[in-house]
């Protein structure tokens, strides 16, 4: 388990392009969110048991394929609502597409409960959405500013950016979402990235070679 101070913090990696879930709660009112649930429902419902949590929002930080595939089976145990940037709504109406495109088995998911937006607060430990388009139109990161945390999504990696080839990507724009959102964040703060390891807001500034600071 990933250790931050004041809350419950698991990242691991699931589904079948291993993207990396997180599961963040609050020890004190016990309620929590899941973040990209992209495939393994029952490990990730294990995971969410052994924190003794209420899950009451499954978040995504977008909607390409491999953030999504335990969705809905999430949604249908826990009763939490799905969260989603309404600019990503023309991925999430292709999510079938896009798997048959990738090879990946379809399992049919509910629409989104509740559209997220720049700024807004979310349901647990204080956390605040961000927009960060580039990736895709609606990316969003969500930043813990009182645990120094950062969950980027597939717009910053450690040493590395997302693609911006892939349906509504743009470079100059995830350029400026890195530039004047992501880098002007605490240089202590840990970054979970949608794939792969953590990494620190300062040590990307610095040794980013795609974008540096």
């Amino acid at each position: 388990m990933n250790q931050t101070p004041g809350m419950i913090r698991e990242t691991f990696p699931v589904g079948p392009l291993q993207c990396n879930c997180t599961i963040i709660g609050d020890p004190v009112t016990g309620k929590g969110i899941v973040v990209d649930p992209g495939g393994d429902a029952e490990l990730i419902l294990e995971r969410v048991r052994a924190h003794n949590l209420q899950i009451v929002a499954l978040i995504h930080t977008h909607a390409h394929l491999d953030h999504f595939l335990a969705s809905g089976e999430l949604k249908e145990k826990t009763g939490a609502p799905i969260h989603l940037h309404k600019e990503d709504k023309f991925l999430w109406d292709n999510l079938e597409t896009q798997c048959r495109m990738f090879g990946v088995p379809y399992r049919p998911v509910p629409g989104p409960d509740f559209w997220l937006h720049d700024d807004e607060e979310l349901a647990c430990c204080c956390g605040v959405a961000m927009h960060t388009p580039g990736h895709s139109p609606g990316s969003m990161s969500f930043w813990f500013a009182d645990h120094k945390l950062l969950i980027a999504g597939d717009t910053l990696f450690r040493r590395a950016i997302g693609r911006t080839d892939l349906w509504g990507g743009d470079y100059p724009t995830i350029e400026r979402s890195i530039r004047q959102r992501l880098y002007t964040l605490d240089e202590e703060a840990v970054v979970v990235a949608g794939h792969g390891p953590d990494t620190t807001i300062g040590e990307e500034i610095r040794e980013n070679m795609v974008i540096r600071g």
